[in-house]
């Protein structure tokens, strides 16, 4: 019987487990806290991630928890467009009724299947129903070391329990233990940034129209802010999502001392920002400390005997959030280990296919961190003249939101 270790049950580490265990596995999911539970916002998912995540489960049922990303549009926050929304007849387009009837709406951007965006609770709640019963979860299990060899099989300690598998898999994010211990050169640095989510009930979401309505966003000097429509379906009541980023270091402060500030920066612009952060309550508010990796980890996969460790996710290419990319890649990681090593024997097998899964892996997200870090420059733009060239740069580009801009996302694959 084939085992592996999934550290971490993050979203990365449980769509890897379920994958691995539908190909066969026997898997063990270690996760540091007490339950796996979902932060109660939401997620973009591009159609590079759609993609990987019907390829992990196929019967997932990921369109009936999935919306439709309307196509909202990019302005300054005095309204004017600086990319304005796709339009049919003159008139704003509005988010197609759902893929919640199981439909599948095409991509107008590119041959995938068209972004959509979903809540996490939903997301968490599939991923973990796909788990099966090859996976063998334990909570409250904090990884202080990992150990490879030339001969033996990787090791985890968990405490003074020692886990040996043929794949030891990180998924534990950005602090990930186990790429501290393998690539101790990649560190976790501050991106210059502050940044907030929060999800509006359907029933505290105010009036808008039906322009407003499709969401879309707004960047300013330094400032930024993301409103989407979540659909009738997310986690059962609807609702908008919202995201806002502001240059500078993570505020201190409460959660309801920082949705004051966020009123007062967005007061004066345009609606519906300071109406969507108005219904806002503190403890819808999730604030977070936008870090990255650098450099990035030397490699993805490293040999231990007849196995080996991968890094995944956020534990490999942890990035600004600018362009929406980074559970996508996480997806993309799962769904490229899942093809390389579901048929693997340990042994030469197992061990060709973590050097090749490091080999695809390490090049395809250099790439998205590299425009991620473009994409930062263009959020900070500060002073006339550098606004004008980012104006000028987004009208050339002509994304639908910032993220759907990223080379290449539609037209992913994974290895076969």
């Amino acid at each position: 019987m084939r085992t592996a270790v999934v550290v971490g049950a993050g979203m990365a580490g449980l769509a890897t487990a379920g994958a691995l265990s539908r190909a066969g596995w026997q898997v063990i999911l270690l996760e540091r806290g007490e339950r796996i539970a979902a932060s109660p916002t939401a997620l973009v998912l591009w159609s590079n991630g759609r993609r990987a995540l019907e390829s992990l489960d196929p019967d997932g049922g990921w369109s009936a928890i999935a919306a439709p990303l309307p196509d909202g549009g990019v302005r300054r926050p005095d309204g004017q467009w600086l990319v304005a929304p796709r339009a049919r007849n003159g008139t704003v387009l509005q988010p197609a009724p759902g893929p919640t009837d199981g439909a599948e709406h095409p991509n107008p951007s590119g041959s995938g299947p068209a972004p959509a965006v979903v809540h996490l609770q939903d997301l968490y709640d599939a991923l973990v129903a796909g788990l099966g019963d090859r996976v063998e979860i334990r909570t409250g299990c904090a990884v202080s070391s990992v150990r490879i060899s030339t001969r033996r099989r990787p090791v985890v300690a968990v405490g003074r329990t020692a886990i040996e598998a043929d794949l030891v898999v990180a998924a534990d994010g950005i602090d990930s233990q186990v790429r501290r211990a393998l690539a101790p050169e990649s560190v976790a640095v501050g991106s210059g940034f502050a940044a907030w989510q929060a999800v509006i009930p359907a029933y505290r979401v105010p009036h808008l129209s039906a322009e407003e309505a499709a969401g879309g966003e707004t960047l300013g000097a330094g400032y930024r802010f993301v409103s989407i429509p979540l659909g009738e379906r997310a986690a059962g009541r609807g609702g908008v999502y919202w995201v806002a980023t502001a240059a500078g270091a993570p505020r201190p402060e409460p959660p309801a001392t920082q949705l004051a500030l966020l009123r007062r920066w967005f007061a004066d612009w345009h609606s519906p920002v300071a109406a969507l952060i108005e219904a806002t309550h503190a403890d819808d508010l999730v604030p977070q400390e936008v870090r990255e990796l650098r450099p990035l980890p030397r490699a993805y996969g490293f040999r231990s005997g007849p196995g080996g460790v991968v890094l995944l996710g956020d534990a490999a290419h942890a990035m600004p959030h600018h362009l929406g990319q980074g559970a996508c890649l996480a997806f993309e990681d799962a769904a490229t280990l899942r093809s390389l090593a579901a048929d693997a024997a340990p042994g030469e097998a197992l061990v060709a296919a973590i050097d090749e899964y490091s080999r695809l892996r390490r090049p395809r997200t250099t790439s998205v961190v590299r425009q991620t870090r473009r994409m930062s420059a263009v959020v900070q733009a500060r002073g006339r003249l550098a606004l004008r060239a980012r104006d000028a740069a987004l009208n050339h580009m002509r994304p639908r939101i910032l993220g759907g801009n990223v080379l290449g996302s539609a037209d992913w694959m994974p290895p076969e």
